[in-house]
């Protein structure tokens, strides 16, 4: 395992970065796809992950061949069939069609803060999974998904809540996320130690 770095994202082997931009010791896993998205810091994907036209926040846990921001095709048409936006494989005289990718690269998922994406979930694009949710292995998530709660099935069902509702307001308004980097550390007793209650009596 690489020591990861505050300046420089660490790509696995075998990874497609397109237009996306990283925060600080970030990681992407082998043989991933990323695509018009930004990750903050700290987070990372495991391997074959496929993510797309999504704002992944710090401290996000994303495990192997999810799909966040999975395309769409343009059902209201008289084809689903990508040939008629992706037109220049097929003609010499006509190009892609470029609203239509526009339109795909504004559907934007959001991934909060201290998030877990279980293997094998498949997040739709326009989501927004909130501060401290975790997604099940195998969810299908078509709609946003409430901070601290622990979602699962296809499509996503509430399981339970990961902390009491006090306990989340309480947690999203200390925000850890944002403590820099020696902060982080001089806590790392806290935070391998401590409950969530705990740890709210002793920082907030």
């Amino acid at each position: 395992m690489a020591k990861l770095s505050p300046e420089t994202p660490f790509f696995h082997p075998d990874c497609q970065i397109s237009d996306s931009s990283f925060g600080a010791y970030v990681e992407i896993g082998a043989g991933s796809r990323v695509a018009n998205s930004h990750f903050g810091d700290y987070s990372y994907c495991d391997r074959n992950s496929d993510i797309a036209n999504a704002q992944v926040g710090k401290f996000s846990n994303i495990a192997s061949a999810t799909r966040i921001g999975a395309t769409d095709h343009p059902m209201e048409k008289a084809s689903l069939h990508h040939f008629h936006y992706r037109s220049a494989l097929y003609w010499d005289d006509v190009p892609d069609d470029a609203e239509w990718f526009a339109h795909r690269a504004s559907r934007r998922a959001h991934i909060g803060h201290d998030t877990w994406i279980g293997h094998g979930a498949l997040i739709k694009p326009e989501v927004t999974i909130g501060h401290g949710a975790v997604v099940a292995s195998g969810t299908v998530v078509t709609k946003d998904v409430a901070p601290y709660t622990i979602v699962g099935g296809n499509t996503a069902q509430l399981i339970r809540r990961r902390y009491k509702a006090l306990v989340a307001e309480q947690m999203i308004e200390l925000a850890w996320w944002d403590w820099d980097h020696a902060r982080l550390r001089a806590c790392l007793p806290d935070f391998r130690s401590l409950t969530a209650e705990a740890f709210l009596e002793k920082y907030a």
